[in-house]
Order: structure tokens, then sequence, then C-alpha cells
């Protein structure tokens, strides 16, 4: 098929129900269409729909001559908010996602010195915030994250993911088991935690009103950033993607003191 006679909003058409990644190779069939798949026409198609209220979000702005340039500079992490978020588009969905910094976070007892720090050494030369907590010590943990599904990307299965590293002097985490949960609306994703400063964690899950995979190697994996991604749940936005998605890693029957447990954020990104 000769695709150079074709009218060109027909090559944009089909261009845009392409991935990225099939754009980007469709670009070498000919003159014609190499020409449509850099187009504004198309790749203005792989942005968020809401991508000029991203921008304006952006804690450093952003100065890109074309659609195909400011896409893939969305898909490096960048900073919103205030630097309380980290915003960024994955290269292979053209999904939002989030990282929510510790400090966006609802940690029980944070403002007390006496229970965590706020540290900025040493673990802070590998995070993408000006702050990480640190568990000094406590019996009492727990970790909420909330953020409205507006701000994500419409029929898209998302995972949660705690970002966190241990310190030298950890203990206390791996004695009893926390529970991670995810909830939206009136589905609840819930699992089991083992933290293990030795293996990262060791997760084992249950669910209620959704299945979660269990041993899945996605658990126990390593973000680009050297930071153990423990799997809090899954959720589905859906068209309207309205309401808040509540997501919580908590252990409180133990009693039991823990420390040396250093936190990021939590992540959100779409299955792949």
């Amino acid at each position: 098929m000769n695709f150079d006679l074709l009218p060109q909003d027909c090559l944009a058409h089909i261009l845009s129900l392409a991935s990225t990644r099939e754009a980007c190779r469709l670009s070498i069939v000919s003159e014609t269409m190499h020409s449509m798949a850099n187009s504004d026409v198309v790749w203005e198609k792989f942005l968020p729909f809401d991508c000029e209220e991203v921008l304006s979000r952006l804690d450093s702005p952003l100065v890109c001559s074309t659609k195909k340039e400011l896409y893939l500079k969305l898909c490096c992490p960048h900073l919103i908010d205030g630097g309380k978020k980290v915003f960024y588009i994955d290269k292979k969905t053209s999904k939002k996602c989030y990282i929510l910094g510790a400090r966006e976070l609802q940690i029980q007892w944070s403002n007390n010195p006496l229970y965590w720090s706020w540290n900025r050494q040493p673990f802070l030369k590998s995070s993408r915030f000006e702050e990480v907590a640190e568990l000094r010590t406590i019996w009492w943990l727990e970790i909420k994250g909330r953020i409205n599904t507006k701000l994500l990307s419409p029929k898209t299965l998302y995972f949660a993911y705690l970002l966190v590293k241990f310190a030298d002097r950890a203990y206390g985490l791996n004695n009893h088991p926390s529970q991670a949960s995810v909830q939206l609306n009136t589905v609840t994703s819930q699992r089991e935690v083992y933290l293990d400063k030795e293996r990262g964690c060791n997760n084992g899950g249950l669910s209620k009103n959704r299945v979660v995979d269990r041993g899945s190697d996605d658990e126990t994996e390593e973000d680009d950033c050297g930071w153990v991604k423990i799997e809090l749940g899954e959720f589905y936005v859906n068209d309207l993607g309205d309401g808040d998605v509540e997501m919580c890693l908590k252990e409180v029957e133990s009693q039991h003191l823990r420390g040396g447990l250093v936190v990021e954020g939590i992540q959100l990104r779409p299955r792949m």
C-alpha cells in the first residue's frame, strides 16, 4: 500500500491510533509519513488531555518548539505543586504517572522529632525530592496518601507503590506483617507486607472485591533511583475519573518498636 496516496488527515488519524514507538517506526516508511509522524497533529494525541493544566503546575517551565519535543520532555520526571509531587508520562503506555513526596503524605507522628526525622543526607542524593522521612523509633506505623483520580489517565489500571529504603540501623520492621491497602469508592485492594531489610521487602496479599496477583516479580523491584517499591495495591480509573483514591501502609497491632525505614513517597503508575 502506498501511504503517500492517502490524505494527510487520514495519515494523521492512522498514526494517532498507533503507539509512540510505532509512530516513530512508521516515520521511516516515506518522506510523507516521516513528515506526518513528527507533526504536532499526531503528537498532540499522545499528550495528556489536560496538558496545559499539567504544564501550569510544573515548578520549572518547559521550552519546546514541537509537540513531539514536549512529549519526550514530559517522559522525564518533573517536580510539580511546589516540589511536593513528581509528574511524568510513561513511555510505554503514554499514561500519566505521579509520585507523591513524603511531605505530601500523612505519616503518623512525623512532626515529632522523637519519632521521625526529615533527612537531607545521605538518602537525599538518590531522591527526587528535597526531603525524605526517616523513622527513628515508634511502634505505631501508619503512612497514607491520597490523590483525586481526575488527575490520572482515564480507562487505566493503576498500581500504587510505597518507595522506601532501609537505613543501616533498621530494626523491628519485619517482626510482624503490615497491612497495605488501596481504596477507591467501594473497591478495596488489600495485602500483607513483611518489610525486610536484607531482601528489600516480601509481600503476600489478599483482596476484597478485586483480585491481587501474588508473588509478582514487580513487588520487590527497585526503581531507577534505587528505591524499593512496595506494592500497596491496584485500582481502576474509569471514564469519569471522579473520586479520591486512598493508599495506606499500617501496622499498629504488634506494639513493638521499629526504626530505620526511609520513605520517599508513593508512586502511581499504570500497569504495563
